[in-house]
């Protein structure tokens, strides 16, 4: 056999191999930066939907609007709604991405009442919320001031380009409740899905770093929740 040719042929599937490496690398990195986000539950502000412990994939488009003629029909989106579940940067420090949901809209009145969330003044169902402490504290609870809010908050109205939101863990949750309304231009998308989940300790969890965390994931498999896994977020 030819050398020369063998040596091109070599080449040539070498060259096959890292244009295939290349173009998947920029594909994952353009799905990672435009698409998707992985996200990981570190409190428990969103028990009993989110727990701490589950790995989430986050769709960043969900809200986006379309930049290109027929793009809405590739990429379908839709506007942003009451109770939608929505990964942000939290207004006091845009370093740190936040999970909540979606309670009041821009232009709607919120108020709590009791521990009753109530929108333009009617009480609005919530069947994804817990509450842990049966403590209800009043407006006249003067030195209970975070405790007061929590039970009892507003009225106040929602500005243009923001929203309220809330934990589903009621009575555990910072939230807009105590920092404000979240601005529409921090929202970084819509979890979509659980990729996988174990049963974390909190404590531990929230002082590991992330490459700590995967680094021992093989210890984690045992307390996988595999209930949990590939299960879309509503």
């Amino acid at each position: 056999m030819d050398s020369t040719k063998e040596g091109k042929k070599d080449k040539s599937i070498f060259r096959e191999y890292f244009e295939l490496i290349a173009e998947t690398a920029i594909f994952v990195f353009f799905v990672m930066t435009f698409v998707v986000q992985a996200f990981q539950i570190p409190t428990g502000s969103m028990e009993p939907t989110l727990l701490v412990g589950d790995f989430l994939l986050v769709n960043k488009m969900a809200y986006l609007q379309p930049v290109l003629p027929g793009e809405k029909w590739i990429l379908p989106r839709r506007k942003l709604r009451r109770y939608d579940i929505v990964v942000f940067k939290y207004p006091r420090d845009l370093s740190v991405d936040y999970v909540k949901r979606v309670i009041a809209l821009e232009g709607e009145k919120v108020e709590i009442k009791d521990k009753q969330v109530y929108i333009n003044d009617q009480p609005i169902p919530e069947k994804y919320k817990v509450h842990i402490d049966n403590q209800v504290y009043q407006k006249s609870d003067y030195y209970r001031y975070e405790e007061v809010i929590r039970d009892n908050f507003g009225p106040i109205v929602v500005p243009p380009g923001h929203c309220f939101v809330m934990g589903d863990n009621r009575d555990n949750s910072l939230d807009s409740r105590y920092w404000g309304f979240l601005p529409l231009d921090y929202i970084k998308g819509r979890p979509w899905i659980i990729y996988f989940s174990y049963q974390a300790e909190r404590d531990a969890y929230l002082k590991t770093s992330l490459k700590d965390r995967l680094r021992k994931l093989a210890n984690f498999i045992p307390k996988a929740r595999w209930s949990r896994l590939l299960k879309v977020i509503n």
